[in-house]
């Protein structure tokens, strides 16, 4: 005797298992969501903020594609900001990411990069608490450099920035080479 949900049934986990396989991001041929990087500097991480942060991520769509936790020290710092070693601020920038650890995480979701810079809010986080009273900046920050995170600002500089980190999704997300 067989019993009329048990067609139901296979029908229901057939329907479920075929959505899963054709919309299921995977390095296969299917579309991969964007990928950024973003770090929860010093003052993020040492001012209790980790979790209030990784919730606001997470409820603005974002998954946390992978992360760690890093103590900078001088050398890798300045390797990581060279684009930034000629500017005034240069010193200061490198005492203050190696005052403490930070926690990288690589961030994803369709247009990750952009998301992720309109959630931070803008850099000086006196003016976010103004005019983004709702951005990341704005909920932990103190002012241009204690601005709680970092987000990559473009698709090179974050394929960079996740590449520096993480070298085992440097394939994952690096997609062309300018330079061969």
């Amino acid at each position: 005797m067989r019993f009329p949900f048990v067609g139901f049934i296979t029908i229901l986990v057939l329907v479920v298992f075929a959505s899963q396989s054709c919309c299921s991001s995977s390095t296969h041929g299917n579309i991969e969501k964007e990928k950024t990087l973003a770090i929860i500097k010093p003052d993020g991480l040492l001012g209790n903020y980790t979790d209030d942060i990784k919730r606001t991520i997470l409820e603005y769509g974002f998954r946390i594609f992978k992360e760690k936790t890093v103590q900078f020290d001088e050398a890798t710092l300045k390797r990581f900001y060279a684009e930034h070693s000629s500017k005034s601020f240069f010193s200061s920038l490198t005492k203050y990411m190696t005052s403490g650890p930070v926690l990288v995480m690589v961030l994803e979701k369709d247009n990750a990069i952009a998301d992720w810079r309109a959630l931070m809010g803008p850099t000086d986080s006196s003016k976010a608490k103004i005019t983004h009273p709702h951005s990341v900046r704005a909920m932990c920050g103190l002012d241009t450099q204690k601005n709680c995170v970092h987000g990559s600002d473009s698709t090179k500089s974050a394929e960079r920035e996740i590449s520096f980190f993480f070298r085992e999704l440097s394939a994952d997300i690096i997609t062309e080479h300018d330079e061969l």
